[in-house]
Order: C-alpha cells, then structure tokens, then sequence
C-alpha cells in the first residue's frame, strides 16, 4: 500500500498560491521578458470546465478540471500548466484553458468580439520519449484559413541545477529530485541526488542571506523538496538520509517576534505571580525585588519595573 502524500500537483498549486513573486523569474526565462523582481503580479482566478472521458465500463466519466496558474503582469496574461507525465490530451486541455482565461479579457459590440489568447506554457516535470518540445495548437476555419498557437514546453530534465540557480528558478528546485525518481525508488546510488541536494541547499542559505530569498520563501521551498523525496521514497531506506539534507529551519523575523512575545509572556506571568505571592506573605519590597531576580533571572532595573507594575500600593 502506498503511502498517501501530496503529489507534484499539489506542490505546485501550494507553491503558486503562497509564492507567486518566485515565479517571476521563471515568466522571465520562459517568454524573455525581464520583469523586475518586485512587479505587480496578480493571480487570476483558475476557472474550471467540465470535461467527459469514457471509463473502461464503457460508461461516461465527468469530471471538472482546473487550469494550474494564470497570472497577469502588466497587460500580458500568462498561463503555466504542470504536468508529471506527457499527456496526450494535453493540446486540447491548454486550448480550452486558454479560451476560459481569454474569454476574462474579451471585448465585443454589436456584430464583432476580440478575444486575446495568453500566453502558454506547460512544464514537464518528468520527461519520456514521448514529451513533445512543443505543444502547438491549429485552429481551422470554415474558409480554410488556419491559425497555430503554440510554445516551448519546459523540460525541467534540461535543467542544470547550476541554470537554475543562475536564473533564479526557485519553483522548479522542489522538482529537481524527480530526475533521480529511479535509482531512489529502487534504492540504487543516490549519492548524485545527494550532492545535488546539498547543492541547492547551500545556495538556497547563500541567497537567503543575501536578501534575495525571504524567510518564509525558503523555508517553504525547503519544505516542497522534502514532500517530492517523501512521494518518491515512499517510506525507504533513502527517505531519512535525503530529507535529513533539506533539515533544519530558519526563524522568520514574525516567528521570532512570537516567540519573544510568548518568553515575555511567560516572565511577565510569573513576576506578577511572585509579586502577589510575596505581598500577601508580608514581604518588603526589597526581598520582592531579591526573589524577581532569582526566579526569572531578571535585572534589577526590570524587577524594580515589574513591581511598579503589578504591585498594589500598600497604604
């Protein structure tokens, strides 16, 4: 039995949801644009459409499917579909993907309508014999005249992991791994997909440091590769020593705000505590201040401010 886990799909809705400004870069590399990193990008909705397949009964099998990511930078829509596996009904998703999201931007009068088609692609996650370069679709007309829309599809096998740090490539990082699905599954040599970990790992920390990374942006990128090895390892003897590369986290500046709210939670507590305690025992203020510095470890200058503030007035 397998072990469930959140596949390449859902690691990309959840990467594109929380990380749309990490994507900038790859509209960038893929349709030679050079938006800077800081752009408006704003995420249209990913409307679905019914589509129906015949199931090996025989019967009709409909099922709604949703368009993966359709942003607008500027004027220009963009439109990415991942995919794990060549699909031969892949042409035909994209075009009907393409006219719901043209159909958001379309403009008419009596008589006339123009729609604007996005642009496309489609990235492969893993590639076969049969992974097209190119999804191209031709549109024909009653008068014989024949339109073709159609791109480059991207093959992240091609993909260096030095290209991809180079460009700034961070959603396709999580999927790297899946080049080496092979051996890790049938727990051959890893030490590749080990070194190649290690690899992103370091430059991940390098570029977090150098601002260009966000906490919360590494952290959760770290996270994505680590459910790609936990879909792939499925449990095995890899599965510790491939996660364990990605382990380790870095403390967002909010996280750090929380916790130090929470310690001074804790101490501002257990001051009013040994206040109220020693006041009700009779104590003068001076064994007060001596037992604030003991039991939470605080200067006196803040004991002395601890007691102004939760102490009652003694008449």
């Amino acid at each position: 039995m397998q072990k469930k886990t959140p596949d390449y799909d859902n690691v990309f809705k959840t990467m594109k949801s929380k990380h749309k400004r990490l994507f900038i870069s790859v509209i960038n590399d893929t349709f030679g644009k050079n938006y800077p990193m800081d752009v408006k990008v704003e995420t249209l909705p990913s409307e679905g459409y019914l589509t129906e397949s015949e199931t090996t009964d025989g019967s009709k099998d409909i099922k709604e499917q949703i368009s993966d990511f359709v942003i607008k930078i500027g004027k220009e829509v963009y439109l990415l579909e991942c995919q794990s596996y060549d699909d031969g009904s892949m042409a035909i998703r994209i075009a009907e993907y393409a006219f719901i999201v043209a159909r958001q931007f379309a403009a008419w009068d009596i008589g006339h309508a123009t729609i604007p088609m996005p642009r496309f692609s489609i990235i492969y996650i893993k590639r076969t014999e049969k992974t097209p370069k190119i999804t191209r679709i031709t549109f024909t007309f009653p008068d014989g005249q024949e339109v073709n829309y159609k791109s480059e599809n991207i093959i992240l096998e091609e993909f260096t992991k030095e290209r991809i740090v180079e460009k700034r490539l961070f959603p396709y990082i999580p999927f790297y791994i899946a080049r080496y699905e092979k051996d890790i599954t049938s727990e051959n040599n890893i030490e590749n997909a080990a070194e190649d970990l290690e690899y992103f790992r370091n430059e991940m920390v390098r570029l977090h440091k150098k601002g260009e990374l966000a906490d919360d942006e590494m952290i959760d990128l770290m996270g994505f590769v680590n459910t790609i090895i936990t879909h792939i390892t499925n449990g095995n003897k890899s599965e510790e020593r491939l996660v364990n590369i990605m382990g380790g986290t870095v403390e967002t500046e909010s996280e750090k705000l929380i916790r130090k709210g929470r310690e001074a939670g804790k101490a501002d507590g257990k001051a009013e505590e040994i206040i109220e305690m020693g006041q009700e025992f009779g104590l003068d203020d001076a064994d007060i201040l001596k037992r604030l510095q003991e039991k939470i470890g605080v200067s006196l200058e803040t004991a002395v401010a601890y007691l102004e503030r939760y102490g009652k007035q003694l008449v």
